[in-house]
């Protein structure tokens, strides 16, 4: 997917560990924003308001 199959040894294994760093930001990221926006409205409907 990222090309990371064509590395090997410890630069391979450093890349990986980026890779996975930066998806566990985006999503860090993405959730939080996510929650931000809908669950207000959530919560409202959630206590019947």
């Amino acid at each position: 997917m990222f090309g990371l199959e064509t590395v090997s040894g410890p630069v391979g294994a450093s890349m990986l560990i980026g890779v996975v760093l930066l998806e566990a930001l985006v999503l860090y990221v993405g959730y939080g924003a996510l929650e931000q926006w809908v669950g207000p409205t959530i919560t409202r409907a959630l206590k019947g308001e």
